[in-house]
């Protein structure tokens, strides 16, 4: 008999196919209110959960009795409670490598569009207000040559160090939970203190997940070690940066600019003080938006379902405590 798997993330036709010969697929493809109930009423029966952004907690979980594993569409874990699913032996699987590149390329775009003031020169433009050459009022910043500071070296961390070392002759200096010696010696990186990063760097950029111990983990201390020519990038997790702490440093001018992909709260609000300021380049959230990526990273979540309803270990398993509790109980 086919298991029941509910979607709340609409998949390429291939996909479903492949969902519907193995599984009974309930899809719900709006997660507004109506959307939201339908789930609801889904989850009862349902083994198997497949999506993104969509807050998976306590409460909801546990109008799923029959769960046996939760197929996330992303590499961020934070919507989800791991403990919890642990604690009832449910499988959480992660979408990580896929968009490694396509997430490094978004960060590089911020950086160069920040320093080059591209979205701000752009708009000029659009207005009709370039009757003039360019002169030092809006000149920008090298990016060849000047220090990239990366904040996480992981994946995404190592992708973005490549491309700042290889692509731009860029010093690279990092930290992270403890040195990592192949990055080091690859990009001849150079690992060192939070403080010291934030007061060397000329591009500061967030690359680390969103955890217990780097929620608020920028603020206004941090703000204030950096220099007035720093750039601040973060395609992390917004709530890994103090927001408001932000707008400050970049309305008095600590610091010079900011590219940002993700912020507290999504999507961002229309009257947000971020979207007033001309050093400020925001994007909707577009780390691994491209067709290729998205397809990779549904592709590799449907693997993963597939694998742990099956009685497999998933290839991308985010609690692997879970799998060794189901082992010794069978």
């Amino acid at each position: 008999m086919k298991k029941q798997v509910v979607l709340y993330k609409k998949l390429s036709p291939p996909l479903m196919a492949r969902l519907h010969e193995q599984a009974q697929v309930t899809l719900i493809e709006d997660l507004g209110a109506q959307g939201l109930a339908k789930l609801r009423g889904a989850l009862p029966a349902a083994q198997g959960l497949l999506g993104a952004s969509l807050r998976l907690d306590a409460e909801l979980l546990d109008l799923a009795p029959r769960l046996e594993a939760v197929a996330s569409v992303s590499v961020g874990v934070d919507n989800y409670d791991i403990d919890y699913l642990t604690q009832r032996d449910i499988l959480l699987s992660n979408t990580p490598d896929v968009l490694t590149e396509t997430t490094a390329d978004t960060g590089f775009a911020l950086i160069l569009a920040s320093a080059r003031r591209v979205v701000e020169l752009a708009n000029l433009v659009r207005a009709g207000q370039w009757n003039r050459n360019i002169g030092p009022l809006h000149f920008g910043s090298d990016v060849h040559g000047k220090t990239l500071g990366i904040i996480g070296m992981g994946r995404i961390g190592e992708a973005l160090a490549q491309r700042g070392h290889f692509g731009f002759g860029m010093p690279v200096i990092y930290h992270s939970n403890s040195p990592k010696p192949a990055v080091e010696q690859r990009f001849g990186a150079r690992y060192c203190s939070l403080p010291e990063l934030l007061q060397q760097a000329d591009f500061i950029c967030l690359t680390l997940p969103l955890t217990d111990q780097t929620l608020g983990l920028i603020g206004r201390e941090e703000f204030a070690l950096m220099r007035p020519e720093s750039i601040f990038i973060n395609i992390s997790r917004g709530k890994v940066v103090d927001e408001q702490a932000l707008i400050e440093a970049l309305q008095q001018r600590q610091i010079r600019a900011a590219g940002l992909d993700v912020f507290e709260r999504e999507p961002l609000g229309h009257d947000s003080p971020l979207l007033q300021l001309n050093n400020v380049v925001a994007t909707p959230h577009i780390g691994s938006a491209t067709f290729e990526t998205r397809e990779a990273m549904a592709r590799c979540a449907v693997d993963n379902l597939l694998a742990a309803l099956a009685g497999q270990r998933p290839a991308n398993l985010v609690n692997p405590q879970a799998w060794e509790r189901r082992k010794a109980a069978v």
